[in-house]
């Protein structure tokens, strides 16, 4: 594993299958979205995310790599049924270097398995709380990472590897 988060490496470890439907909640510019959709060749990636200018920016590199299996979300993950997915329509949901930056984690963390399939996975990846890297405040810990996705009722299957500056958690919806 290189020291800096790699998507690709994260992605590796979690079982992907070329026809799943996954989300990326905050997705950014797309850090795990492009790898995704080029991993999943016949299934379909959401990317969510509340600002327009890095969907703006995902869409532009998506049709610069002939992507087509990227649908674009703009939403507010932290508002009741915020994803504007359909319930129960997703196998995996990716939350990234997110959950430091929201002030209701758990409605992120819900969201997710409110749209998530019965054994529906749930990778949940964020900054260590003492990494000299990363942002100056709102990190969560590992330990509260873990306690946030068992009280939305999933159970955790492992830890995966996410570079020396972030942890990983794979999850099972119950």
């Amino acid at each position: 594993m290189v020291s800096f988060l790699d998507p690709k490496e994260v992605l590796s470890q979690l079982g992907l299958r070329p026809n799943m439907v996954v989300a990326d909640f905050g997705c950014g510019s797309g850090g795990f979205a492009l790898p995704l959709a080029q991993k999943l060749e016949d299934g379909l990636v959401y990317a969510l995310d509340v600002r327009e200018a890095p969907l703006s920016s995902l869409k532009s590199w998506a049709i610069m790599k002939k992507l087509s299996n990227i649908r674009f979300v703009r939403c507010d993950l932290e508002k009741p049924k915020g994803s504007t997915l359909p319930e129960i329509s997703l196998d995996l949901v990716i939350i990234a270097s997110t959950l430091f930056q929201a002030e209701d984690k758990e409605s992120i963390v819900c969201e997710a398995k409110r749209v998530l399939k019965k054994e529906g996975i749930l990778a949940i990846i964020d900054w260590l709380p003492d990494s000299i890297q990363g942002p100056d405040t709102g990190r969560i810990s590992p330990e509260q990472a873990k306690k946030l996705a068992q009280d939305c009722g999933f159970k955790i299957e492992k830890e995966i590897e996410a570079g020396k500056y972030h942890y990983g958690f794979v999850f099972k919806k119950s």
